[in-house]
C-alpha cells in the first residue's frame, strides 16, 4: 500500500514518521502506522520487520520548516509489515492509498529510498 500527502499529491510513499524523544525506531513504526491507517501492528497479530537498514537523505526544501535550522538531511529506519488487503484502513494524514503491484508501487512512489525499499524488501506476489 502507498499513500498520497495531503501537502503535495504528486509525492506518493510509504507510511512515514519522526522519533519522539526516548522513542526506540521499531516504536515509532508501530505507532506511526497506527496513525496514518488505522492498523495496530500488534492488535492485528501481525509481524512487524526491522530491516536493520539506515537511509540518509536530503530534506526537501518545502519541509525544511519541521526541522532544526542548519538540518539538511533526514534518518530513515526501514520497516515493513504484511497486513490483510482486507482490513479497515482510516486515513489521517494522506488524501488516498493505493494496493499496487511491486513493479508499479516501484514507479508510483516518489523518494529514491522508498524505491529501494520496496524493491528489496515487498515480495513479488506475480510469480
Amino acid at each position: 500500500m502507498i499513500l498520497q500527502r495531503q501537502d503535495d499529491p504528486n509525492f506518493w510513499q510509504s507510511v512515514t514518521g519522526t522519533l519522539e524523544q526516548g522513542e526506540l525506531a521499531v516504536s515509532t513504526a508501530m505507532r506511526e502506522v497506527k496513525e496514518e491507517t488505522g492498523i495496530d501492528i500488534q492488535q492485528a497479530g501481525y509481524q512487524l520487520h526491522d530491516h536493520q537498514q539506515i537511509n540518509r537523505y536530503a530534506i526537501r526544501d518545502i519541509w525544511q520548516y519541521r526541522y532544526p535550522p542548519n538540518t539538511p538531511y533526514n534518518t530513515e529506519h526501514v520497516f515493513s509489515v504484511q497486513i490483510d488487503g482486507n482490513d479497515d484502513i482510516r486515513l489521517t494524514e494522506h488524501l488516498c492509498y493505493r494496493w499496487l503491484d511491486k513493479t508499479s508501487a516501484m514507479s508510483k512512489v516518489w523518494s529514491d529510498t522508498n524505491r529501494a525499499a520496496i524493491a528489496q524488501h515487498v515480495p513479488d506476489f506475480s510469480d
